[in-house]
C-alpha cells in the first residue's frame, strides 16, 4: 500500500512540475512562433502556436542594419564576461571572510551587507556619484561596477561556505598556505556549484541591463544589446500610433511592427537559454546545497 502511495504521489508531482513548465514555456513558444509568421496573419488571426503564413519579415527589419545589432552583441557580451568574472570573483572573496568563524568582525560585516538590502541612497544621489565624482559617464565601466556586488548572491555564497569543514582550511594551513592561496586552491574549486549558481545569476542581470545604459551611455559605440532593443522598440510604437501622420513621408503601414517586436525578444533572451543548460547541473547542485542540514 505505500509503494502504491509513493507513487501516485511520484506520478502527481511529476504532473505538477509539467505543468508548471509547460505555463512557463508556452508563451516562449508563442513568441517565437509570432516572429517566424506573417504580419497580415497575425493582425487578422490573432496569435498562434503554429504560424500561418511564415515569414522572416520581423528578422528582416531586426537585421536591416546588422552592423549596429552586431556591435551592441559584443558589447553585451564584453560587459556580460567582464561583470560576471569580476563579480563573481568579489562576492566569493566577501563570503569566504564573513563565513569564517575567527573573523573578529564577522556578525558587523554581515550586518553591513544585509543592511543594504533594505535601504539604498536613491536613484539621484546614485546619478549625481556616477557622473560628478567617479566620472564615468559614457564609459565601459558605468555597465559593470554598479552591478559588481549583488547582497543577495553575497548571503547566497556565504550560506555554502558556511558549509564547508574548516579542518580543510586549517590543514592547507598547516602545509604552509597562506589565505589567499587557501581561497583560490582550495575554496573556489570546491564551491564549483555555487559559484555556477551565482555566476548565472550575476550573468542574468549584465545581460538583460538596460537602465544603466539609458542613464549613462549617449555614446552609440558602447550601447548594449537590450539598450538598442529597447531603442528600436520605442521607435516601432511611435511610428505605430503615428502611422496616419507619418504616412505622407514613411511608409508604416507595411512595416511589421508585431512580428518585428517578438523577433526583437528572441534576440535578446535567445542566446541565454542555449547558455543555461550547460550550467544546469551546477545550478540546481548550488540551490540545493545549502538546505539540507548534517
Amino acid at each position: 500500500m505505500k509503494r502504491n502511495e509513493r507513487a501516485v504521489a511520484r506520478l502527481l508531482s511529476h504532473a505538477v512540475l509539467a505543468a508548471v513548465a509547460a505555463i512557463m514555456i508556452c508563451p516562449l513558444l508563442l513568441v517565437v512562433s509570432i516572429s517566424l509568421s506573417q504580419e497580415d496573419s497575425v493582425v487578422k488571426h490573432g496569435y498562434r502556436f503554429i504560424p500561418e503564413r511564415f515569414s522572416l519579415d520581423g528578422y528582416a527589419a531586426v537585421f536591416k542594419h546588422p552592423g549596429v545589432l552586431l556591435h551592441a552583441y559584443a558589447m553585451t557580451i564584453i560587459v556580460t564576461v567582464l561583470g560576471t568574472l569580476a563579480g563573481l570573483l568579489l562576492t566569493a572573496m566577501i563570503a569566504y571572510v564573513i563565513s569564517r568563524r575567527e573573523y573578529p568582525y564577522r556578525k558587523a560585516t554581515t550586518l553591513f551587507v544585509v543592511f543594504t538590502m533594505l535601504f539604498n541612497g536613491g536613484l539621484v544621489p546614485f546619478y549625481i556619484l556616477i557622473v560628478k565624482y567617479l566620472h564615468m559617464k559614457d564609459t565601459l565601466w558605468v555597465l559593470i561596477i554598479p552591478y559588481l556586488i549583488n547582497p543577495f548572491y553575497v548571503m547566497i555564497m556565504k550560506g555554502f561556505l558556511d558549509r564547508m569543514p574548516a579542518e580543510v582550511i586549517e590543514s592547507a594551513k598547516i602545509d604552509g598556505a597562506g589565505e589567499y592561496r587557501a581561497f583560490f586552491t582550495i575554496v573556489l574549486p570546491l564551491s564549483t556549484p555555487a559559484l555556477a549558481t551565482v555566476g548565472l545569476f550575476i550573468s542574468f542581470i549584465y545581460w538583460n541591463d538596460w537602465w544603466l545604459g539609458l542613464l549613462f551611455i549617449d555614446r552609440n559605440k558602447l550601447v548594449p544589446l537590450q539598450l538598442l532593443l529597447y531603442r528600436t522598440m520605442n521607435s516601432i510604437e511611435f511610428y505605430a500610433a503615428n502611422s496616419q501622420h507619418l504616412s505622407g513621408s514613411v511608409d508604416v503601414t507595411k512595416f511589421p511592427s508585431l512580428t518585428t517586436r517578438m523577433a526583437l525578444a528572441v534576440l535578446g533572451a535567445g542566446p541565454m537559454l542555449f547558455i543555461f543548460p550547460f550550467f544546469q547541473r551546477y545550478f540546481v547542485r548550488g540551490l540545493t546545497v545549502g538546505s539540507l542540514k548534517e
